[in-house]
């Protein structure tokens, strides 16, 4: 399968850009894999919720550049189904043979625009806890390599 995971913000922690790049290259073996970042915009101090908002917005809007009409776009949210290993490596199993590109998008610290959620195709929750963005992208792209190894019949850790 192929996938883009599609970002805000730049990873400043050595140990999460380590872990990304190592997800990465174990993930090579089983097609092509990418991390497309944009920027997050800085929020003043004691931001109003429309300032807050209207930072979401524009983040949402260069999300948006880099999604094509034929995207699946799968949304991560912290209020959507949150399938276990097994069901997320059928799911991308029935999306991996028909041409289109998964698009896996990780929002900034205030979430996602209501826009980027309208052309969600797919909402996916990987728990009701809230994550920090630098550590959501390392946990996306372990389980897609997760489920890549289910997919393929190979062993993994339960």
């Amino acid at each position: 399968m192929n996938g883009t995971i599609l970002c805000v913000g730049r990873l400043k922690e050595k140990w999460q850009r380590d872990g990304c790049a190592e997800y990465l290259k174990r993930l090579s073996r089983y097609g092509k894999y990418e991390v497309v970042a944009v920027d997050d915009l800085p929020a003043p101090e004691k931001a109003s919720d429309a300032q807050l908002k209207q930072i979401v917005e524009k983040e949402g809007q260069a999300l948006l550049k880099h999604i094509r009409p034929n995207d699946r776009v799968v949304a991560l949210c912290v209020v959507a189904d949150a399938p276990d290993s097994v069901a997320l490596s059928r799911r991308l199993t029935g999306w991996s043979g028909d041409g289109r590109r998964n698009v896996f998008v990780i929002g900034g610290s205030n979430g996602l625009s209501d826009d980027v959620l309208r052309r969600a195709d797919v909402k996916l929750s990987f728990s009701n806890l809230t994550f920090p963005h630098g550590l959501m992208r390392v946990i996306l792209l372990e389980q897609l390599y997760r489920a890549e190894r289910i997919r393929t019949g190979e062993p993994y850790h339960k």
